[in-house]
Parts: structure tokens; sequence; C-alpha cells
């Protein structure tokens, strides 16, 4: 039996209202929720088009076969920046008119093994065993209306299709609550004499790689305690306004979840704010400086943005000469819904955040990590990231109103 996709009703309302406009197909990307036996989405959003292909009339008669995929991928990972830890790029869709017939199967296919690939290229964790690797791929036709939604496993290269239940319910978004928590983060990358000679975002995200491997090894509290794998997350949990306690209402281990949550959120947000500070520094052409120059770099900002008619919190970056204009201008082209100014939500950072790095001929290892090199080093570069996360805003279906910290240790 096929996997169950369980759909907040406004989704429907959206892909149905979008307009081909002479298009032959429309095609974007399904935000949602996994679980062991169901999934969750809650959010569609189409692909942009590109500029050129919206000003040529050429382009109206295209085959599926000429999606651009590179195109749609990008589009994936701006918006896989947008989720908070919960949440998940689970699948693509395509609208397309009715003599689209049949080759619609091997152009999803394809879109959607590339943005999964795409995804893991900057991904700072791996999926655990237990975890749903199907990713959905729902075909709309505009003129019958008429659903095909199937799955593919995205870690089988040689996966076949699997038929997959479409279900919409009303009301969905509203099982989500905010889940918020504060980290601070210091990381110390100490180089050899080999990687002094590596670029910056390079020396960065293999220190990042280092650094990942603490996280996901920490010990996660609330209100000060570890939980024992039986018990509840909160004491006296509240029931929902349909009379199920939140925690039962899907079939998934919620206290599991929402430490995977609050792991890969801060994975994700501190990745996510290197690798927009490299792409502006090279959009913006600024060279690294050389040896005892001191670097001094300031990462963006985390804004966040509710889904309308949800307590799903969406984020974005902004660098501190970005205006919220911009940003509102951002948020509606990656997720094709309207966003207004007074929704913006900059998160409150203590110290603002900053990457640096400098030459220093003294410096000692400290860390006896079997990755670091065993021999004395006579020239290091000290590479510092150092932030306040802010809010993190990690999703999990249960009623949480508590005081959470959460502590890594290193040997």
């Amino acid at each position: 039996m096929g996997r169950t996709y369980i759909v907040e009703e406004t989704v429907g309302q959206y892909l149905s209202n979008i307009d081909l406009q002479g298009k032959s197909f429309v095609s974007g990307l399904l935000i949602g929720q996994c679980s062991s036996q169901k999934d969750y989405v809650i959010l569609a959003t189409r692909t942009p088009p590109k500029e050129e292909q919206s000003e040529s009339p050429k382009h109206s008669k295209a085959k599926l076969d000429n999606l651009d995929e590179e195109w749609a991928t990008e589009h994936a990972n701006q918006v896989s920046r947008m989720l908070p830890g919960g949440l998940l790029l689970l699948g693509v869709f395509i609208i397309t008119t009715l003599e689209m017939g049949n080759e619609f199967q091997n152009t999803l296919r394809r879109l959607v093994f590339a943005v999964e690939k795409s995804m893991n290229k900057k991904r700072l964790w791996n999926f655990t065993e237990e975890e749903v690797s199907e990713r959905v791929t729902l075909h709309i036709c505009s003129s019958t209306k008429k659903i095909f939604c199937r799955t593919y496993d995205v870690l089988d290269p040689k996966s076949s299709a699997k038929p997959a239940d479409w279900k919409y319910q009303n009301g969905l978004s509203a099982s989500w609550l905010s889940l918020e928590c504060t980290v601070y983060i210091n990381i110390h990358v100490p180089l050899s004499t080999t990687s002094v000679t590596y670029t910056l975002e390079k020396n960065t995200k293999n220190g990042l790689a280092c650094w990942a491997k603490q996280i996901e090894n920490g010990v996660y509290l609330i209100n000060g305690q570890v939980k024992d794998e039986d018990g509840e997350l909160l004491e006296g949990q509240k029931k929902s306004s349909r009379g199920n306690a939140q925690a039962t209402n899907h079939s998934f281990d919620v206290r599991v979840l929402t430490q995977l949550a609050i792991k890969r959120d801060i994975l994700n947000t501190v990745a996510d704010r290197c690798e927009i500070l490299f792409e502006d520094l090279l959009l913006n052409e600024i060279p690294e400086k050389k040896d005892s120059e001191k670097e001094f770099h300031i990462l963006p900002h985390r804004v966040f943005v509710p889904i309308p008619g949800s307590t799903v919190m969406l984020c974005d970056y902004k660098f501190g000469d970005e205006s919220a204009e911009e940003i509102r201008d951002h948020f509606i082209e990656m997720l094709d819904h309207m966003i207004q100014i007074e929704d913006l939500e900059i998160a409150e950072e203590i110290n603002t955040a900053y990457m640096s790095s400098c030459m220093n001929t003294e410096v000692s290892l400290d860390n006896t990590d079997d990755e670091q090199p065993k021999q004395p080093i006579k020239t290091t570069i000290v590479l510092k990231i150092q932030q306040n996360i802010g809010v993190i805003a990690a999703f999990a279906v249960a009623a949480l109103a508590a005081g959470i910290s959460f502590h890594y240790f290193s040997d």
C-alpha cells in the first residue's frame, strides 16, 4: 500500500487557482512534514518563471522535456533556506494541459531526484535509517482536474513510481505550534598549514562539518531535564479542540521529532547564513585578504514570517543594508504568497553575528579530535564564527510551552 498525503485545503485551492497563461505546464514545490506512515503538506509554491521565458512567446508551446531542472533546483535551494526545523521539501508538482498526456512521468521523476540531490549537497546532517526517503510527485491536469500522485525512493536511483493517496483536510496547518529557543554559538576552527591555502569558504564548510557532529551528539533538555524515552514531552499536555492530545493525533514519536527539528534547525540556519554570505561576497566580487590581514564579515540576520492562516513560521535572511521591502519581495517571489511588511519579524540577536579569520603563529591546538592533525603546526589560521541564533522555530505536532535548553559536549 502506498503512502498517504494529508494536505491542507488551502493548498488545493492554491493549485486549482494557478493559471497556465498559455503555457503548457507550471511546476513547483510541496512543503510539509514526514512521518512514518503519512506525510503532511501545508504549503505549495510555484517556481517563478525566468525573465526570458515570461517575455518570449516561443516558450508557451514548450514540452515538458524542456523543463529547466537547474532553474527549478535553484528555486528549491532558495525555498529550503526558508524552512525551519521539522519542515522539508516533500516533493514537486506539475500542472499541465490535457494534451500533455503521459509525458509528465519521466520529467517528474528527473525533477524530484534532482531536487533531492541538490538538497543533500548542502546539508550538515544525514537522514536516519528510520526516516522516510520517499518523495512525492503530483501531476494535475488543468482541464480535467484529475490528480496523479506517486512517490519515489530518492535514495534508490533505480526506484520506480508507487501510487499514493492525496487527501485534503481543513485546518491542518493549525496542528503545528512554534517551539522557540536561543542558542549561542562561538566556533573556532584551527587550520593546518595545508588548509591555509584553501579558500575561506572551503575552510568554513570543513569546520562546520566537524561542529555539526557535536550538535548531532548533543544532549537535549526540556525545562532542564532529560526526558525518558517513553515519557511525555511535557507534564499535563493539553488536549486540542478536537478532544485528542496533539501528540497522539499523528502516528509518530513527537519527542524524537522535536529533537531532530531543533538540532537540524540549528545546523541549517548556521550553514545557510554562511552560504548566503559567500554568495554575497562572490556577487559583489569582494576579494579575500591574505597573510596577516584580518577578515571581518557580518552574517545575515534571520527574519520570520507566518504562513497566512497558520501558526507555522517561515524565514529568510537579511543583511543590514537590505530594506524590509526587499525581504518582503523575496518572500513573495519564492513562496508565491502575499506577505505584508508588518508581518516580518526579525529575530532578536543579542550579539551581532559575524565571521572573522586571522593569521596567528602561536596558536595551540587543544582539540583532541581524531580528525585534527597530529603533527606540530607552525602556522595556523583561526576561523571564528560567532553568533546568537535568535529565535528558532521548530515545529512538532505537540503543544509545547516550556523552556528548552540545548547543550553539546566535545571530548
